[in-house]
C-alpha cells in the first residue's frame, strides 16, 4: 500500500521523480559548470562570475558581476567556451550577461 499524504523534504530529495530533486540536480549542475569556467580564467575574472547556464540550445550564459567585469570577460568568449566544451561538448556558443539584483 503507498503512502499517502505528505512527504518529508528529506523524502522529496532522494526521490527520482520528485521535483525537488530534478531542482537540486540542476543547481548542482550550473553550480560545478560555473566553478569549472572559473577555474579556466585567471584572478581577478573567475572572481566576477556570478553564475553560469547551458541551454539546450548550446547557448552558454554567463552572468558576471557588473558590465565593466562583462566587457572584460568577452574577451575570453573563446577560452570559456573551450572550458565548458571539455564537460560539454555541445556547447556552440557564449553569451555573456549582467548580473541584476
Amino acid at each position: 500500500m503507498s503512502k499517502s499524504g505528505p512527504k518529508s523534504l528529506s523524502e522529496l530529495m532522494v526521490d527520482a521523480n520528485s521535483p525537488v530533486k530534478r531542482l537540486m540536480d540542476e543547481a548542482h549542475s550550473r553550480i560545478e559548470l560555473a566553478d569549472r569556467i572559473r577555474a579556466g580564467l585567471p584572478e581577478p575574472l573567475d572572481q566576477h562570475i556570478e553564475a553560469c547556464n547551458l541551454r539546450e540550445d548550446g547557448t552558454l550564459v554567463v552572468l558576471a558581476t557588473n558590465p565593466e567585469w562583462a566587457a572584460r570577460l568577452r574577451f575570453e568568449s573563446d577560452k570559456i567556451l573551450s572550458q565548458c566544451r571539455q564537460q560539454h561538448p555541445g556547447a556552440a556558443r557564449v553569451k555573456i550577461r549582467v548580473w541584476c539584483q
